[in-house]
């Protein structure tokens, strides 16, 4: 049985993230401010050796580049997987956050995923934005837990003997994971760009270690 864990790094701010807006599929660039993070990210875990992925957006690569090379590993292996993506949001992307939220959450009047949190499960805010995409293009929850099921099966296939794998991907993606796998954690609030989730595989058996922690708590020896 596959036995490794994972580090789940959410990628640096990006102008989206700074403007409020809907962020999926879509892109938008790193902030100074998002690349100052990953590199602090790469300084803090520069003693521990990981094989490096991210999702492929460019947001998620180019935070897993800079935690690389801020690490001093560029030379370890690196590659893109499509199942770690962020949610996909239809019709929503890129729109306003607040007025996104408001429309999903209308029976709650809510602003934000963090209110509608409150009301429904993460996987039932998923079914009910396809539901009022004009278009229906927003991923359902079926849909998503496809695609990531898929991308915890290649890490299975790919990693054994207690290895560290890095994994830069997306706020919503983060949540999903742990609200899945731990459904006893509180994730109404979001984890911080360049946060670390630490989830371990033990063959079939997937747990949460640490949620959504801040470099000054990020442990990663080999006692943990």
């Amino acid at each position: 049985m596959a036995q490794f864990s994972i580090y789940f790094v959410r990628h640096g701010q990006t102008f989206f993230n700074l403007y409020n807006r809907m962020q999926g599929w879509s892109d938008s660039p790193l902030t100074e401010y998002g690349q100052a993070t990953a590199t602090k990210v790469g300084q803090a875990l520069a003693n521990t050796a990981f094989d490096y992925y991210s999702s492929d957006s460019k947001r998620a690569i180019d935070t897993a580049q800079l935690i690389r090379q801020a690490a001093g590993a560029t030379a370890q292996p690196f590659k893109t997987l499509m199942n770690f993506r962020e949610v996909f949001y239809g019709y929503f992307e890129g729109d306003d956050s607040s007025r996104t939220w408001s429309l999903v959450g209308r029976q709650y009047g809510v602003t934000s995923m963090h209110e509608l949190l409150e009301h429904v499960p993460i996987d039932q805010t998923r079914d009910l934005m396809r539901e009022i995409d004009p278009w229906h293009e927003a991923e359902d929850n079926s849909m998503y837990w496809e695609r990531i099921n898929q991308g915890f099966d290649y890490l299975k296939a790919h990693h054994d003997h207690h290895q560290k794998v890095l994994v830069v991907t997306h706020g919503t993606t983060i949540r999903s994971m742990v609200a899945h796998f731990a459904p006893e954690i509180d994730i109404t609030n979001g984890p911080k760009n360049g946060s670390v989730t630490r989830i371990d595989i033990n063959g079939d058996q997937i747990r949460v270690v640490d949620y959504a922690q801040d470099l000054a708590d990020v442990k990663v020896n080999q006692h943990l």
